[in-house]
């Protein structure tokens, strides 16, 4: 059996490789349709169980993990920024707030069997100038990450408190995927030891 990520997302990849696992990385190719008027919640859960389940269709005996992370403000969710000037707008938004930030994570077992749930955490941003906010932009961070910071690199310094679990900020959760997994059947021993029994 085998453990696949159904998502390109270099964070992801890099918190499932910090935990010693071999995974197989297979993002989904269906376009995302969700109705965005949801709430966030319902949002990240309903485009990870698409994610999910569109790699589960194309492989067999595979432990799959979908995941889906979004930024709120004001009850308006922030996906990814189009251009840098709508980067600064999304920053500008957020700048000396307190926003949420949602991941949905679905697992589907070997046997078909699916779980889907999610997690939040408030993120507080530090008052920031505009200069300082085009100055994090120029580095380069901002283009592909929802809500236009990344908060495992420099976006780290836009950040004063953080309240929830740190991994969802960054994208995958990774104490809910243990518990989800175990649900499921997989059993902490064989995560603690790298999944390899599963390979």
């Amino acid at each position: 059996m085998k453990i696949v990520l159904a998502s390109k997302s270099p964070r992801r990849i890099e918190l499932l490789k910090g935990l010693g696992w071999t995974f197989d990385v297979i993002p989904s190719s269906k376009p995302e349709n969700v109705d965005l008027s949801l709430a966030p919640q319902e949002v990240v859960k309903a485009l990870s169980l698409q994610k999910a389940q569109d790699v589960a269709s194309c492989v067999s005996s595979a432990w799959v993990i979908g995941a889906d992370t979004i930024v709120a403000t004001d009850g308006k969710i922030l996906g990814k920024p189009e251009d840098e000037d709508d980067a600064c707008s999304m920053l500008l938004s957020l700048e000396g707030r307190t926003h949420e930030v949602f991941t949905g994570v679905t697992v589907i077992n070997p046997c078909g069997e699916v779980l889907t749930t999610y997690t939040r955490s408030l993120v507080t941003m530090k008052h920031l100038t505009k200069s300082e906010i085009l100055s994090y932009i120029s580095c380069g961070e901002s283009m592909d990450k929802a809500g236009a910071y990344a908060i495992q690199g420099s976006g780290a310094l836009l950040i004063s408190n953080i309240e929830g679990d740190y991994f969802n900020v960054v994208g995958l959760p990774l104490m809910l995927l243990s518990s989800m997994l175990e649900r499921l059947g997989f059993p902490l021993t064989q995560q603690l030891c790298g999944a390899d029994k599963y390979e």
